[in-house]
């Protein structure tokens, strides 16, 4: 089954709210309220793993796209949010004359592989992708089986 999202060891491929949360060179963990991961699971506050993506954007698809995430679908919402995603962003850019989406979530699930094999395989889901993925230019180098280009986090300031 073809996943959207980066695994635990190897990027998988999506978005979601944009077509593919094909995200960042692998999970981020992050500090959870200054701390670390022991220290966030003891004060009982969930880790945090942030991923950032991007693609390039169809100008003659832009206000389409831009219409569909407006107002995106409730089930679309309720699947990430199913799917332990949370602060799912997606940005939009122009670069050189070509538009470019950014896209950035948080993972805060315990098992990121079923998380999105269970959204990939979401009818919904999948309805949503055949309207954003045709708003999209897949990026030269992007790893196959992935819509998103991962991009690696450098920096992050609590």
């Amino acid at each position: 089954m073809k996943s959207r999202f980066h695994g635990a060891a190897a990027w998988l491929g999506v978005f979601l709210v944009g077509g593919a949360l094909g995200l960042g060179c692998g999970p981020q963990e992050g500090k959870t309220n200054g701390g670390s991961k022991a220290a966030a699971k003891q004060a009982g506050t969930k880790k945090v793993q942030r991923f950032g993506s991007v693609i390039g954007l169809k100008r003659e698809k832009m206000d389409y796209y831009n219409k569909l995430h407006a107002e995106p679908w409730p089930e679309i919402n309720a699947m990430l949010k199913k799917c332990n995603i949370q602060n799912y962003s997606i940005y939009e850019g122009e670069i050189d004359g070509q538009l470019y989406l950014f896209g950035y979530f948080e993972y805060t699930g315990d098992d990121f592989d079923a998380d999105m094999a269970q959204m990939a395989a979401d009818p919904k889901t999948k309805e949503w992708w055949k309207e954003t993925d045709p708003c999209q230019i897949r990026l030269s180098g992007t790893p196959e089986g992935q819509q998103w280009m991962p991009v690696k986090e450098v920096y992050h300031l609590d």
